[in-house]
C-alpha cells in the first residue's frame, strides 16, 4: 500500500494533471484501486483541486486527498531562475495525511512510462530510496554542494542523488524533514540547488541510501544537446533516448509543455500525451486551457 505525493502550484497545474495521467498509464487498474494520490500546495484554488480529484477519480485511484501548506521556515532559495518555493514542500508530507504505508514523491515535470512501486520491495526502515544524479553525480565533481568537499574531504566521491522522485516509508517522514532542516540551518553556505542539495547533505552526514536504478530517474538529454555538447562532458551513458526508462525526467529551465522548447523524441512523446490528458479535462467539463502551440 503507497502513496504518490506530488507538488504542485498554480504554474505547474497542467504538468501536474500530465503527471497524473501518465502514474495511471504506468499501473494495471486494480493497482491503480490500491494507490493513493497525495497533493500538497502552496497556492492552488478550490476549483484546481477538484479537477484535479475528478482527474484521480476518473483515472481509477483509490483515493486522492490534497492540502495547502508552507514549507520549512530555514528553506534558502539560491536559485529561483525557474524553480519557486514550492519544491520545498517535498519534505512537509506526514502519515496522518499520506495514511499509507509508503510514500513514493514524483516531481511533476516528468514522464512516467514504468511501476515505479518496485524500488519500495527491500526498502528497509531508516532508509531513503533515491537515484544518482546524472548531471551531479557524486561530491566535488560538480557545482552542487559548493565547497562541501573542501569542509569535509572525506565526502569527495560520494554519489550525489537527484530529489525529483523518492521512496519512503512514512514512518520516517519526520526523521527526513528534521534533517534537511538541520541542514539547511547548519550548512546553509553549501546550498546551490536548493531543496536537493539540503537533502544531500542530510544524507551524507546521517541519512541512509537505497539506490535505485537509473532507469528510474532518466534525464532528458536532447534539449541540452540542442544548445550545445556540455552534456557530453558530464553523462557517461549514451545519449541517445533510452526506451527502458521508467522516468523520463525534463530537468532544466526548457520544458515540454513550453511551446518554444525543442521537440526531441521524449518531449513529443510527454506532448502526446499531455494531449491526451487534456481531452480528459475537457471531458471533465472543465474550462483548463491547453497551453499555446501544443495542439
Amino acid at each position: 500500500m503507497y502513496a504518490f505525493g506530488l507538488c504542485i502550484d498554480r504554474n505547474y497545474l497542467t504538468p501536474g494533471l500530465v503527471t497524473v495521467a501518465a502514474l495511471a498509464d504506468s499501473l494495471t487498474p486494480s493497482a491503480r484501486r490500491g494507490a493513493a494520490l497525495r497533493v500538497l500546495t502552496l497556492d492552488l484554488v478550490p476549483a484546481h483541486v477538484v479537477l484535479l480529484a475528478h482527474l484521480a477519480e476518473r483515472a481509477g485511484f483509490g483515493s486522492f486527498d490534497a492540502a495547502r501548506c508552507s514549507p520549512l521556515r530555514a528553506s534558502r532559495m539560491a536559485d529561483t531562475s525557474y524553480i519557486s518555493l514550492t519544491t520545498y514542500l517535498r519534505f512537509e508530507f506526514t502519515p496522518a495525511f499520506v495514511r499509507r504505508p509508503h510514500l513514493i514523491y514524483v516531481d511533476a515535470d516528468m514522464l512516467v512510462r514504468g511501476d515505479l512501486a518496485a524500488p519500495l520491495h527491500g526498502l528497509r526502515a531508516g532508509e531513503i530510496g533515491a537515484v544518482r544524479d546524472e548531471f551531479n553525480p557524486a561530491v566535488g565533481e560538480s557545482p552542487a554542494l559548493p565547497g562541501a568537499a573542501e569542509r569535509w574531504p572525506h565526502l569527495r566521491g560520494r554519489p550525489y542523488y537527484n530529489a525529483g522522485l523518492l521512496w519512503a516509508r512514512t514512518s520516517d517522514l519526520a526523521c527526513l524533514r528534521a534533517g534537511v532542516r538541520r541542514a539547511l540551518t547548519e550548512h546553509r553556505e553549501h546550498i546551490l540547488h536548493n531543496d536537493q542539495d539540503a537533502l544531500n547533505l542530510w544524507l551524507l552526514h546521517h541519512g541512509r541510501v537505497r539506490e535505485a536504478a537509473p532507469t528510474y530517474n532518466r534525464f532528458e538529454v536532447g534539449r541540452f544537446l540542442e544548445r550545445g555538447d556540455w552534456v557530453r562532458r558530464v553523462v557517461t551513458r549514451p545519449l541517445r533516448p533510452d526506451p527502458t526508462a521508467a522516468v523520463v525526467h525534463f530537468v532544466g529551465p526548457e520544458k515540454p509543455w513550453q511551446a518554444a522548447c525543442p521537440p526531441t523524441e521524449d518531449v513529443r512523446e510527454y506532448r502526446a500525451l499531455l494531449r491526451r490528458t487534456m481531452r480528459h479535462v475537457r471531458a471533465l467539463g472543465a474550462a483548463h486551457p491547453e497551453p499555446t502551440g501544443m495542439r
